[in-house]
This record gives C-alpha cells, sequence and structure tokens, in this order.
C-alpha cells in the first residue's frame, strides 16, 4: 500500500489549518456570537431558545424545566431567567458547566440510572412542565455516521421526557434532518396532542438541524 509522501501529510495539515481558520473567523463574525457576549449570555444558542420562546410561549414563572445536554448553559440561563426563584431548572450533560443562578446542575450520562436517579431526586414531587434537549453528537462530517447518532440521543431525550413529563406538558429538541426523522416525528405524535417544527433564525442556514416542539403530553 502506497504511503503518503512528506508533501502529502503537508498538504494535508494545511488544508486542516485553513479549514479550522475558516471556522473560527466564521464564528467570531456571528452576529449572535458577538450578541452573545455583549448580553452576558453563554452561547450564541441562547437566541434560539428566545425566540421559540418568544414564539410559542415556552416558559412561565414557576415552571419546572429539565435542560439535557445542557453545557455551557446558554438555554439553562434563559430558563431560569424565565421561570424566577419560584420555578425549577435542572441541567443535566456529561460535559463540566459553570454554576448558573437558579440551576441545578448534575454532570453525567443521564441514561444511567445513577444520574437519572439524581435528577428525580433534585425534583422530588415537582412535576414536569418542558424538557428541553438541544443535544447534539460530535460531529464526524458523515452523514451515515452523525446522523444516526443524532437520532440515538433525541430518541434518549424523549425517552426521559416521558418518563417525568406531567400530563399536558412539553418537549423541545434539536433533529437532524435525514434518515429517521419522519419516525421519530410519528413516535411523538403517539404522545403529544400537537407537534410543530420550528426553523430559528439563530440556526444557520445550511445547517440541517431543526427544533420539533411536542405540546400537550397525553402520559
Amino acid at each position: 500500500m502506497a504511503r503518503p509522501s512528506n508533501s502529502d501529510k503537508t498538504s494535508s495539515a494545511s488544508r486542516q489549518s485553513k479549514s479550522s481558520a475558516g471556522w473560527l473567523k466564521e464564528h467570531f463574525d456571528d452576529r449572535y456570537v458577538q450578541q452573545s457576549w455583549k448580553d452576558g449570555y453563554r452561547s450564541r444558542a441562547s437566541y434560539k431558545l428566545l425566540e421559540l420562546d418568544e414564539r410559542d410561549k415556552l416558559l412561565r414563572p414557576g415552571m419546572s424545566v429539565i435542560d439535557l445536554g445542557a453545557a455551557p448553559g446558554g438555554w439553562s440561563q434563559i430558563a431560569a431567567e424565565k421561570v424566577g426563584p419560584q420555578g425549577m431548572v435542572i441541567a443535566s450533560d456529561i460535559l463540566e458547566m459553570d454554576a448558573l443562578a437558579g440551576v441545578s446542575f448534575i454532570q453525567g450520562d443521564f441514561t444511567e440510572e445513577p444520574v437519572l436517579n439524581a435528577i428525580l431526586a433534585e425534583l422530588g414531587e415537582r412535576p414536569v412542565d418542558l424538557v428541553l434537549s438541544d443535544m447534539a453528537p460530535n460531529m464526524s462530517g458523515m452523514a451515515a455516521i452523525d446522523q444516526p447518532q443524532a437520532m440515538y440521543l433525541v430518541e434518549l431525550a424523549l425517552d426521559l421526557a416521558r418518563q417525568t413529563l406531567s400530563p399536558g406538558g412539553h418537549f423541545l429538541a434539536k433533529v437532524f434532518q435525514g434518515e429517521g426523522f419522519d419516525d421519530y416525528l410519528r413516535d411523538l405524535r403517539s404522545s403529544f396532542r400537537k407537534v410543530v417544527t420550528r426553523k430559528p433564525e439563530a440556526s444557520r442556514a445550511r445547517s440541517r438541524e431543526v427544533y420539533l416542539l411536542a405540546q400537550g403530553f397525553q402520559g
């Protein structure tokens, strides 16, 4: 088998460097990234939830919210502001997340029993009004790998929502369009009165991500 020459390696490294530099420039030039610095939000994703909340009135004072895949905290930050001191926000992620006022953070894989039990213990007897999931796998750029991993994550999020939501509760999840999307949509409709698709302005146009909002959990 032919081995790459040093010039091939150099060329590959150069392409990777240019690609990384291009991504960084796009990221720092992004108006939502710049706005998040001004507004004190932890990520540009905050504006997706703000837009969805403005349109669909998801968050109200006193609500109990679970935020899955929460790090670095952009959605939890918005949720805590909206539900106020009488509400509750429980955030969970396998990654670390700096503390946020009004947010209880549980680090770990929520599909593992100890982490799930910790979430349930934090809830106590409070009903859950809204489950949020902005989770995504580490993307390889290969749809045959990325899409199944992404669908697996939202299936797990839906499973937790079914375990914790009170009747009439809502579920909002990021889903990537592709194989498995239609089946997932049908599955959602079997448990909720209404399911709508949203594409916030803050979502990058080229991204296959959309947000499925499932309203009125039927138990």
